[in-house]
């Protein structure tokens, strides 16, 4: 009776995930359709995704810098994004905030390794203003000394809270810096402190000159809208804006000089001693991403592995090291497949009092061999896909996050119709996929291990992360 009822479930269990398989990947098709994209002369690319669920509308503006491109000074990336908001002619300091809040939106900003962001959540029928305010400042920033030495200082306290007070934060930060020795992903996006404290307006101003262009931006729309109307006002207010000012052609001509990280011919650890209540481990892998990849399948393959690993409560990390075998007080493992470059495919966690770091450490590369060595089942293997697929899904209810997906996507140079592939790349990964990715990419040469060694707090207990004016994206 048992099993009969066991076979009945696993059928059961089956049907919903091709179900639900062949729903998501109507639905994505569905809004594809809803998905229309035009450029400016200037070379403004503008995509807009129709959804009429509710009159909101979210405006991002994308521009392809961030932390990866920085070779003299790091951090100025983020050093941009907060002198966005400190005021042009027509708008002076504050008054860009002002007005949204006026108007009943919300925005911010954000900074990643690869792109800066910066949106605005509008009720529909205030998109010109959106549209006003980031034309605006795309071209005609002015970056007065003086606010810039109150903004800066705005910028060293938040690395200060966020980073140097933070224990996790900061040996991920180490961590990060010692798996990537001279490639685009070894500075932190907030930069390192010393820099912060010799970065001048000058060169402020030379990172604005050079990088905020309509043709190094991508505007993307999503929400209830028409999009012959949104390309219609976009042309209205971004069409006049010059592609480079005369003072940009000096250094606009220049490539950026991306340095290709160096083979890595070992295993490399790192220990760092700070004040801290707990140990704190973070193991990362070199990966390659979509944009990267040699072969097209094995990025899906690891994100189907991510699944398998930490994809809810009945995953392999929380189901076997957190409840069963009570090794790790907490831990996790994760994958980005939409990078620039090559990235990490990493895992972390706090070991339980009972246990230790180097336990901690050997019971989370026994996951990893179990995948090496033993296929995945078929049963745990739809299970996870329509698991992951849901995920990916459910994220689409909403209109900000569909616009993100489209900036990132694009931001980095992938065609946002990649996005369509999705549902149909991961329903296609096999178990022996999952093994082949294990095997090719999980190896001590590819291994970089960080160990928090926790040092007395001596009544100072360290700060939790910090909440500035605007994002970073780590």
């Amino acid at each position: 009776m048992r099993q009969s009822l066991i076979v009945v479930q696993a059928i059961v269990v089956l049907l919903c995930s091709l179900q639900f398989s062949g729903l998501a990947q109507a639905d994505a098709e569905k809004t594809s359709r809803k998905t229309h994209e035009t450029t400016l002369k200037n070379g403004l690319k503008i995509i807009v995704r129709e959804d009429h669920r509710a009159p909101v509308v979210v405006s991002q503006v994308w521009y392809k810098i961030g932390s990866s491109y920085e070779q003299a000074v790091t951090g100025i990336s983020h050093a941009l994004e907060h002198m966005m908001f400190k005021g042009t002619p027509n708008h002076p300091a504050g008054e860009f905030s002002r007005i949204i809040s006026k108007n009943g939106g919300r925005e911010n900003a954000f900074t990643g390794r690869d792109y800066t962001a910066y949106f605005q959540i509008l009720e529909k029928s205030r998109l010109p203003v959106s549209f006003e305010l980031e034309a605006d400042r795309m071209r005609h920033l002015t970056l007065d000394p003086e606010e810039f030495k109150k903004e800066i200082a705005v910028v060293r306290e938040e690395r200060r809270m966020r980073t140097e007070d933070d224990p996790q934060s900061l040996v991920f930060e180490r961590f990060q810096a010692t798996a990537f020795l001279n490639g685009p992903y070894h500075n932190p996006i907030i930069g390192w402190m010393d820099d912060l404290h010799q970065m001048s307006v000058e060169q402020l101003r030379d990172w604005y000159l050079r990088w905020y262009a309509p043709n190094n931006a991508t505007l993307v729309v999503a929400g209830d809208v028409k999009p012959r109307k949104v390309f219609k006002l976009a042309e209205q207010y971004f069409g006049d804006l010059p592609a480079y000012s005369p003072e940009q052609k000096k250094t606009a001509s220049l490539p950026a000089i991306i340095r290709k990280e160096l083979p890595q011919n070992g295993q490399r650890r790192i220990i760092v001693k700070t004040p801290a209540k707990l140990p704190y481990l973070i193991m990362g892998y070199k990966t390659p991403v979509v944009k990267t990849a040699e072969i097209a399948w094995e990025p899906y393959a690891l994100e189907v592995m991510a699944g398998i690993l930490n994809g809810g409560d009945s995953a392999r990390i929380p189901k076997n090291l957190i409840r069963g075998q009570q090794i790790a007080a907490s831990a996790s493992a994760g994958y980005d497949m939409y990078d620039l470059h090559n990235n990490l495919f990493m895992f972390d966690g706090t070991p339980t009092q009972e246990h230790s770091i180097d336990e901690l450490e050997k019971a989370l590369k026994e996951q990893i061999h179990d995948l090496q060595e033993t296929p995945v089942s078929e049963d745990e293997l739809k299970r996870i896909k329509a698991q992951v697929i849901a995920a990916q899904v459910y994220q689409q209810d909403s209109a900000f996050y569909q616009a993100m997906q489209i900036g990132q996507m694009e931001t980095i140079g992938l065609d946002w119709h990649e996005l369509d592939n999705y549902v149909k790349q991961v329903r296609a990964i096999t178990a022996d996929q999952i093994q082949q990715v294990a095997k090719r990419y999980f190896t001590d040469d590819r291994l970089t291990v960080a160990e928090l060694f926790p040092l007395p707090l001596e009544g100072n207990t360290p700060h939790g992360h910090g909440g500035a004016a605007h994002g970073i994206m780590r």
